[in-house]
């Protein structure tokens, strides 16, 4: 509540608009939930104990690699807890503590009652995929790399195409036609073709895609920006600015880009969504991650491998449709926030509220009167 109070009266209003719209704000906790959980996905699904109490002493195999010897055991590699032979010495003189999910997304159950990949079951809850591996601890560290890669990228990316599309706007004239034209050339570049070449050279991992996408996401913000900054510098705060001496960059940055960001953050949920569907179409060709990571767009392909295991399909298609579906009600909610036109309960469907005068005082830059 103090952090609520302490909002303009301008954005108390438009997080009461986002919260109007049920649909949108529970989404957003759920995707958060369901982002926190993947971020402890150590915790949830491992093939480590949580705890081990062995002769008295208290061990935490998830934080520290502890060797075979120190429970007993004749190998000075690292203990291997799923063994029988190990967790029958840690069971005389102690105990463990397993987490929910006793699979990591590269631990491979051998004792599989039918050949892999194997159907759901009180072990493997999602069954398992072509390989022996469980599919709901795959599914939980894909969740977190797809997410993770697509703020990334989204932040990283909108950064950019913010700067480009502020300087093209502010300025005009032959820089603003000249990076049109670079632009226009540039999104013609083959992206995927681009990446199956590189992937010739190198093993692509998060890095490398991260940065390989960077090159092209960019522009997708820069002709929003463009366009507030081209309406916006011919304004009488902006005249004033230069007249008073103010120096371009603060007249870009201080005065005409909070303006500019309400409808880049209205575009920033839709562009999230569009990365971790680019990295899922990848992993789904191969070109993704290194194999053996674990991905959505790869459970996928597995799903399409192995027909004759139709759970795999199912789960894959199911956990993108929800975190998808999720994003674009979140997407749908930061939109209606920033709709100056929209009042607090929302218009009627078909009707356009009336302009009220608090929205009316929200349209001048945010950035003051040109001071």
């Amino acid at each position: 509540m103090k952090l609520l109070s302490s909002l303009s009266p301008m954005n108390q209003r438009r997080w009461a608009q986002f919260k109007a719209n049920r649909r949108g704000y529970w989404s957003l906790w759920i995707f958060l939930v369901l982002f926190l959980v993947s971020l402890c996905a150590e915790f949830v699904a491992n093939d480590k104990p949580l705890l081990i109490r062995f002769d008295g002493q208290f061990y935490t195999p998830i934080f520290h690699a502890y060797p075979e010897t120190d429970f007993g055991g004749e190998f000075a590699t690292e203990a291997d807890y799923r063994d029988p032979y190990v967790a029958d010495l840690i069971k005389e003189k102690g105990w463990m503590v397993w987490p929910l999910i006793p699979f990591s997304y590269r631990t491979i159950n051998y004792d599989l009652p039918v050949p892999a990949p194997a159907p759901p079951s009180a072990v493997n809850w999602l069954g398992t995929d072509d390989q022996g591996r469980d599919v709901v601890a795959r599914l939980l560290y894909g969740f977190r790399i797809s997410v993770l890669f697509g703020l990334v990228l989204t932040a990283a990316s909108s950064v950019i195409g913010v700067l480009a599309g502020a300087v093209q706007g502010f300025f005009g004239g032959w820089v603003d036609l000249a990076f049109q034209r670079f632009i226009e050339i540039w999104s013609g570049m083959p992206t995927l073709y681009l990446i199956i070449i590189m992937s010739s050279f190198i093993q692509p991992n998060f890095l490398w895609l991260l940065l390989l996408m960077l090159l092209f996401s960019w522009m997708s913000l820069v002709g929003v920006v463009r366009a507030e900054f081209l309406r916006a510098r011919n304004l009488d705060y902006v005249r004033a600015a230069r007249a008073l001496g103010v120096s371009n960059a603060k007249i870009m940055f201080r005065h005409m880009l909070p303006n500019a960001m309400v409808a880049t953050l209205t575009f920033l949920p839709f562009i999230l969504n569009g990365s971790i569907t680019t990295l899922t179409s990848l992993d789904f060709l191969g070109f993704g991650l290194p194999p053996g990571s674990p991905s959505l767009g790869e459970l996928l392909a597995q799903g399409k491998s192995n027909l004759q295991a139709p759970w795999l399909g199912i789960t894959a298609f199911m956990s993108l449709a929800i975190m998808l579906s999720l994003l674009i009600f979140v997407g749908e909610a930061v939109r209606d926030a920033f709709d100056p036109r929209k009042t607090t309960g929302g218009p009627a469907p078909g009707t356009i509220a009336p302009v009220t005068s608090e929205a009316a005082t929200a349209l001048p830059p945010a950035g003051g009167s040109g001071q």
